[in-house]
């Protein structure tokens, strides 16, 4: 599957467009995680922690919007885009989108 943030795919000519496909995710933090955050909020630089669990969750939104484009006999998703909501105090939802299409 190609998964693209572009209209098109290089030398690749669009036939069909299935439409939008979705994933996403709801991640919360963790007590553990909060602990090492709240030190490195002390002396400062990169919350790893927070850092991999963003990382991890943007990876399950984009193998879930994968899944359905599957579900429709996609060849490729372009036009994808992440975007993030808070849920609540410590809980955000990760949405990967995009237009699933068929190729010559």
């Amino acid at each position: 599957m190609i998964i693209s943030n572009t209209e098109t795919i290089p030398n690749r000519e669009v036939t069909e467009m299935l439409g939008v496909v979705r994933g996403s995710t709801v991640r919360a933090r963790n007590i553990g995680r909060d602990i090492f955050a709240s030190l490195k909020n002390i002396v400062g630089g990169e919350v790893s922690e927070y850092t991999k669990l963003m990382a991890d969750s943007r990876e399950e939104a984009l193998y879930r919007m994968q899944q359905d484009a599957e579900r429709l006999g996609a060849d490729a998703i372009v036009n994808v885009r992440f975007t993030t909501s808070a849920i609540m105090q410590g809980m955000a939802e990760i949405l990967a989108y995009g237009t699933a299409v068929k190729l010559k």
